[in-house]
This record gives C-alpha cells, sequence and structure tokens, in this order.
C-alpha cells in the first residue's frame, strides 16, 4: 500500500471592514449554516455578517492563516529594499558599513 500525501490548499480569510470579524472557511458560520471548508467565494449574495450585518461587499481578503495581513501591500513602499532578498540585505547594509569604516579611516591621512 502507498499512501499518497494529500496537499491541503489554505483558503483565504475575510474580514469585515465595518467590526473586524474574520470568516474563516475551515470554521464555517454556523449561525447562518454555512459549513466548513465553505470558500468565501461560494457564499450566497444575500450572506451577511454574523456581528454587524454587514453586506458580503463589505468584506476584504485578508490571506491565508499565518500570513502577515498587508504584507504584500507594503512591498511597493521604501526605497525598493522591500523587495530585496536577505542576502542582497545584508550586502547593502554591511557593504555601507564598511566603506563608512574606510572614509573615515581615510580622515587620518588629511593634514
Amino acid at each position: 500500500m502507498s499512501e499518497q500525501a494529500v496537499e491541503t490548499i489554505a483558503l483565504d480569510r475575510y474580514e469585515c471592514r465595518s467590526c473586524g470579524y474574520v470568516y474563516e472557511p475551515e470554521k464555517g458560520d454556523d449561525k447562518h449554516d454555512i459549513a466548513p471548508g465553505t470558500p468565501f467565494a461560494e457564499i450566497p449574495v444575500t450572506w451577511r455578517c454574523p456581528v454587524c450585518s454587514a453586506k458580503k461587499s463589505a468584506f476584504t481578503n485578508i490571506g491565508p492563516v499565518g500570513k502577515a495581513s498587508g504584507f504584500d501591500e507594503n512591498l511597493k513602499f521604501g526605497f525598493g529594499v522591500n523587495t530585496l532578498t536577505p542576502g542582497q540585505k545584508n550586502l547593502l547594509i554591511f557593504g555601507a558599513l564598511a566603506l563608512a569604516f574606510l572614509f573615515f579611516l581615510s580622515l587620518y591621512g588629511l593634514r
């Protein structure tokens, strides 16, 4: 017998912009008879937030569990260093420190 590895795809969670309620597909919604494992896209349009009764359109995608919310949106900010790999960031930081140290040492040559 060979066992096959079953790959589970993490479903995206959605947060109500009105009250902060997070719809988690793994849990579903007992109040409105939404079965666990139901993706947000498959929920009827008439579904409302169980906390504040906001419409389905008031929800925003916050990604799967374990992923930092807003991380992808923040990559476009800064001076372009948010898209660098850790190795490139180390080279940039320590290279700049070494260059500054060399400039500092070169001041001893001035008289």
